[in-house]
């Protein structure tokens, strides 16, 4: 299966990518599949598959005390992953994330992903736990993504977590992405230390970066600026996402700590119903995919969770 790189590099900007989600435990992948047919007829280069962490809950029990448990609302990602590019034929691109996983859990993975044929992987560090005031690495799990790199590159060189040499990797080694954020990550001291550790991770192997969601594309424009003032010359891949409904001017500035426009919040804010907002998030969509191509990004992926019709709807605009 070919690499994200090489599709990009094949694709002269014109083509998108997308990212879903698993399904939620005891659901089937049935709504998956209905999102993916909707955008098929536009060629997706590839669809990322995100992972989701185990949850601390409290359980009653018939004695009356709780009972800790760790529960994963969402499981399958490799699973999902390969049922999906054996369906289609389309890279799938499972994330790999740090947050609630240790190495071993990790090593398994990779392992699985190689059987399957899976080569193209994003690393992320994560998100923190809902329990925790800041995010904590597990015993024996990474605290960045940069570690997490690590060890992709020494799977790649045929190398467990132990030390001990494999005696054949099957297939081909992984290929992957890493994360960036135009309006920097929310945990970074500053923009320069922020800019310092995406160089870190493209100088440690990284092939690509997709970007954190944003809805000005002139910060996208300054973000590629100074990444390629800081040798980061790797494609810069913008994150899109329609905005579907009116919380979300509130929801997504607090949970992605992203910025909307003046202009945005505005329009919004004068719709009367759920489809005058859904309209207002394409067309604001729509307009920022246009004005990328025409600067020359690399290609377009959308976050397109919950969001799959308006995405559809933009690609008719746009594509």
């Amino acid at each position: 299966m070919k690499t994200v790189t090489e599709l990009i590099a094949e694709s002269q900007g014109r083509r998108f990518s997308f990212e879903v989600l698993p399904p939620l435990k005891g659901k089937g992948i049935d709504r998956i599949y209905a999102g993916i047919d909707a955008l098929r007829k536009w060629d997706p280069m590839y669809i990322n598959i995100t992972t989701h962490r185990s949850e601390i809950v409290y359980k009653d029990t018939p004695d009356g005390l709780y009972k800790k448990e760790s529960v994963r609302s969402r499981p399958g990602t490799v699973a999902v992953a390969a049922a999906i590019q054996q369906r289609y034929g389309i890279p799938a691109v499972p994330h790999l994330i740090c947050s609630g996983y240790t190495k071993a859990e990790t090593e398994y993975a990779l392992i699985d992903l190689n059987f399957l044929g899976i080569n193209n992987l994003l690393l992320l560090r994560g998100d923190k736990a809902k329990h925790e005031s800041r995010f904590m690495a597990l015993e024996n799990g990474h605290a960045h993504a940069s570690e997490l790199q690590e060890q992709v590159n020494d799977f790649n060189r045929g190398y467990f977590i132990d030390g001990t040499k494999m005696d054949i990797i099957t297939g081909d080694t992984f290929s992957y992405g890493v994360a960036g954020y135009p309006e920097k990550h929310d945990e970074a001291p500053n923009l320069e230390m922020d800019l310092q550790m995406l160089k870190r991770k493209v100088d440690g192997g990284a092939g690509y970066v997709v970007t954190q969601m944003f809805f000005d594309n002139s910060k996208y424009y300054a973000f590629v600026d100074r990444c390629r003032a800081a040798g980061i010359t790797v494609p810069i891949i913008p994150g899109i996402k329609p905005i579907v409904s009116a919380p979300q001017l509130t929801l997504l500035p607090k949970v992605f700590h992203v910025d909307l426009p003046t202009e945005l919040a505005c329009e919004i804010a004068k719709c009367t119903t759920a489809e005058a907002v859904k309209a207002v998030g394409v067309e604001w969509c729509a307009a920022q995919v246009r004005d990328l191509l025409a600067h020359g990004a690399p290609s377009i992926h959308f976050y397109s969770m919950n969001a799959t019709p308006s995405v559809v709807k933009v690609a008719e605009a746009v594509y």
